[in-house]
């Protein structure tokens, strides 16, 4: 079956050889995978130590058990070589290395008749929007995709709009996600800052949960969804400053929220001993009370006064447009809800989503004030997306109870806005 793929016509992207992908992620591979590279007949004499197993035997529930590829004693993979290149991909070219690894920054999933394809932007590349467009690199993408993609996904069901409300049909349900994208699109005629636009999506899903879709199809749907859009707008406040201030409890729990975007959790840097767990302990009541130093969560975030955090720090205007793609890409790829992100409804995904937005910019503020700056530059900004991306949407806790009840505190406290609202200025 030829699969039907959407591209993000936003994006562009190559690999640069930065060797991050290499050093932050568990490669987990297939039985034939590892077969193909055991006969691959690595020795010292190609750069892997004789001591050095290539990978390591991971196990779960009932028994089962599959591998990943081993790391270095620095946390980087395997096979990464001093130059920041892949060995396999030196010796015996890009198809030899796991499927994993060739995939990488690209995630598929189902949208109906086609898959849309979205970029994790923990890929710095990614992130500086380096390289050829995506647009341009089809061929590629399907032959990947033909490998990725399961028989039967077109059978999948859409996402929910809200808990206990439905729509009928992909073609409807992408309806909601293209109203989203049109809201949050930068039109150059109009100017209207991010943030602006970004307070008005919060809005819009607000009007979601409170509507019923069950019985509403194609033209009743786009009618409705053109009315509400025309309205969103009408009562943003024009500045952050217009916006109240978030609550005591809503920052701590977004201090927490954030905290967990802003860990490295990789093989490399996972300390699972006791003292570790009690490091883990002593951060998670750190953030909790917000006072004093803010722990060091790791080596790009030193600990600087929490104080500080909370002060302006502004937002550079180049990175105006680094928000807009961020979210026109995690919307049009289906990054956000449903099978990509832990089965939530559509309107759960987005607030979670929206949270990214002062979450980066927290980060941000954290390595400016490492450095001794108090305000932003963008390159704080691409570095703090770079860092949450790594999570949303792939880190356990994301999908637990305790994280979402999180996110559904902060909604209904109308504290998702006013921490946009706060961070921004």
């Amino acid at each position: 079956m030829s699969l039907s793929i959407k591209l993000p016509v936003v994006q562009n992207w190559s690999c640069h050889n930065c060797g991050g992908c290499c050093r932050q992620h568990g490669i987990y591979i297939t039985a034939a995978e590892k077969a193909r590279i055991e006969a691959q007949g690595w020795t010292p004499e190609h750069g892997i130590p004789a001591a050095q197993p290539l990978f390591v035997r991971m196990r779960g529930g009932l028994k089962k058990a599959w591998h990943r590829l081993a790391h270095q004693p620095d946390g980087a993979c395997v096979f990464l070589d001093e130059r920041g290149l892949c060995r396999i991909h030196a010796r015996f070219g890009e198809p030899a290395k796991p499927l994993a690894c060739r995939i990488y920054p690209y995630a598929f999933h189902p949208a109906g008749s086609k898959i849309t394809i979205g970029l994790r932007f923990s890929c710095p590349s990614v992130v500086a929007n380096r390289g050829a467009a995506v647009a341009s690199q089809r061929k590629e993408l399907r032959e990947l995709a033909q490998q990725v993609v399961p028989q039967g996904v077109h059978l999948t069901s859409p996402p929910l709009i809200a808990p206990g409300n439905p729509v009928s049909s992909w073609p409807d349900f992408l309806q909601f996600v293209a109203a989203l994208e049109s809201i949050l699109a930068d039109d150059p005629e109009e100017s209207v800052p991010f943030l602006t636009r970004l307070l008005a999506a919060l809005q819009f899903v607000d009007v979601l949960e409170q509507a019923r879709f069950d019985r509403l199809t194609g033209e009743r749907i786009r009618e409705f969804l053109e009315i509400v859009t025309d309205g969103v707008f009408e009562d943003i406040p024009e500045r952050p400053e217009d916006v109240p201030e978030p609550g005591s409890v809503a920052r701590t729990q977004f201090r927490l929220l954030a905290g967990h975007y802003a860990r490295k959790d990789t093989y490399g840097s996972n300390d699972g001993t006791l003292r570790g767990r009690w490091n883990l302990l002593r951060s998670a009541l750190a953030l909790t009370r917000g006072r004093g130093m803010a722990p060091s969560l790791q080596p790009r975030l030193p600990p600087v006064p929490f104080e500080g955090l909370e002060a302006p720090f502004g937002v550079p205007a180049e990175s105006e447009g680094l928000f807009t793609r961020y979210f026109q890409v995690k919307l049009h790829g289906m990054s956000f809800c449903g099978a990509a992100y832990y089965q939530v409804p559509l309107v759960e995904g987005f607030r979670s989503l929206a949270l990214v937005y002062p979450a980066v910019l927290w980060i941000a503020r954290w390595i400016a004030a490492g450095e001794g700056r108090c305000r932003l530059e963008a390159s704080d900004v691409a570095e703090a997306l770079a860092i949450a991306d790594h999570h949303h949407g792939y880190s356990p806790a994301f999908g637990t109870w305790g994280f979402r009840k999180r996110v559904q505190n902060l909604s209904q406290r109308q504290e998702i806005i006013r921490l946009c609202a706060w961070y921004s200025r």
